[in-house]
């Protein structure tokens, strides 16, 4: 549940931060998806991209639990 908020939150600002990345290559004021399709296209591809590096992250901090509980029986 967290990591489906903290998608939602950062590939919104994803997609602020590639839009003014364009706007400045581009040299332009503003940039145009076309219609609400190619927003939301844009927005679950960043949405997708953020989740599953949150769940990589999740998984690499599980693990590394996971080795300090053992280091700590042994």
């Amino acid at each position: 549940m967290v990591r489906t908020a903290i998608a939602f939150i950062a590939s919104f600002v994803l997609m602020v931060l590639e839009t003014f990345i364009v706007m400045k290559i581009k040299n332009v004021g503003g940039v145009d998806f076309g219609s609400i399709q190619n927003f939301v296209g844009v927005w679950a591809m960043n949405f997708f991209l953020v989740f599953a590096i949150t769940t990589d992250i999740k998984l690499w901090l599980q693990e590394k639990m996971e080795d300090l509980d053992t280091q700590r029986i042994d």
